[in-house]
């Protein structure tokens, strides 16, 4: 990538520009992208939404810690015809897991919790908590590895306990999923990929802080970013939050069917793009505006393990090295992007189809590369 210039500052447009958590400096030298630039992001986003379906899409792009762009395009409710706005909420999905990274490495540099601290049985955090025994090596089980879903079992791919008996609250599911689904290899010689692994960082998160999961991820984590309007979404259309767009799915019921509450720390969050955004430039290691963790922290969270290659503890990474982080469910879909080249961006779209994953992260690259002057 090209080195990033002193010129990528500011382009405004759309229906609202960036405020409160982004002031900008009177330093700062804008660029704003010309008529012919900003007719060329609406086409990208006119075309990426023909040709999924896409109701509704919001995006928002900054870089070297200031806000350059954020625009809501389409729906955001289509029996109303209510337009997207950059302030409406969106369920975030996985992109909920860096956040809960984020919260457990902010305990680590508080000094409460350790990386390679137990998490079951009687030298766990947790101890029994969730059960009297723990059959097989659950009790082997570390920190370290439900960051990196390495812990050995519960994958998302075939009987995703965050998707079975949505009565359950989460004691009960722990419970019954601790001694009904054994571990399918020995924790930390294998990589499969948990929703319920994060699931168990929440309640670990409880557990430390005597708080409710939300409350310390909002204390410790967005508080500290300046983030008000992120929330754990509701499970129905009538829980939906203000401001929250309606979700659409192939299989019409299928958004709200669905315990969200349940999945917070892996994917229970609403959140606009520009909140994501805000909350990426405080751990993207650049220091401006200041970080929430500690530089080697930041490292550590990022560096992959022995695994796999290209997952860290929440984040998804290469060598370049970009982190990011996708985020799927009925109805939703969404990602989080932190270059290093000092950019951080985040779009959300309330549907989901084949394909629309990798052709989201495509779109934001297309966008940000329509303005030269941005330095992407």
């Amino acid at each position: 990538m090209k080195p990033l210039t002193r010129r990528a500052c500011l382009s405004q447009i759309g229906t609202a520009a960036f405020a409160g958590a982004f002031p900008l400096s009177d330093r700062t030298l804008a660029a704003q992208a010309t008529e012919s630039e900003q007719a060329a992001i609406h086409a990208l986003a006119r075309g990426f939404m023909d040709q999924f379906s896409v109701p509704g899409l919001s995006v928002a792009i900054a870089c070297r810690g200031k806000p350059v762009f954020r625009q809501g395009f389409g729906l955001a409710d289509k029996e109303a015809g209510t337009p997207v706005t950059p302030d409406h909420l969106f369920r975030i999905a996985s992109v909920s897991k860096p956040l809960t990274a984020t919260a457990i490495f902010s305990l680590i540099d508080q000094g409460h919790l350790g990386l390679d601290d137990r998490v079951f049985g009687e030298q766990g955090r947790l101890k029994f908590d969730f059960g009297k025994t723990h059959p097989g090596k659950i009790e082997e089980i570390t920190v370290r590895q439900l960051l990196t879903h390495t812990s050995g079992g519960w994958t998302n791919k075939r009987n995703d306990p965050m998707f079975l008996f949505p009565a359950m609250e989460h004691r009960e599911l722990i419970e019954w999923t601790l001694q009904h689904q054994p571990l399918a290899h020995a924790p930390g010689t294998d990589h499969a990929y948990s929703n319920f692994g994060y699931c168990v960082l929440g309640r670990l998160i409880e557990k430390i802080t005597g708080l409710t999961y939300a409350q310390a991820v909002q204390r410790d984590v967005l508080a500290r970013c300046g983030i008000q309007t992120m929330r754990i979404a509701g499970n129905t259309l009538a829980d939906r939050a203000k401001d929250e767009v309606v979700y659409y799915d192939e299989r019409k019921e299928a958004p709200y069917r669905m315990n969200v509450v349940r999945m917070d720390a892996h994917g229970g969050w609403i959140a606009t793009p520009t909140d994501l955004v805000n909350f990426a430039m405080h751990v993207d290691g650049f220091g401006a505006p200041p970080d929430v963790l500690n530089p080697e922290t930041i490292r550590t969270m990022t560096t992959p393990g022995a695994t796999h290659p290209n997952y860290a503890c929440g984040w998804s990474v290469n060598k370049v090295p970009n982190w990011w982080h996708g985020g799927s469910l009925p109805g939703t879909s969404a990602i989080l992007v932190r270059t290093a080249s000092g950019f951080c961006w985040a779009a959300l779209v309330n549907s989901r189809s084949k394909g629309i994953a990798p052709a989201l992260d495509r779109l934001m690259w297309r966008m940000v590369r329509a303005v030269p002057a941005w330095g992407a």
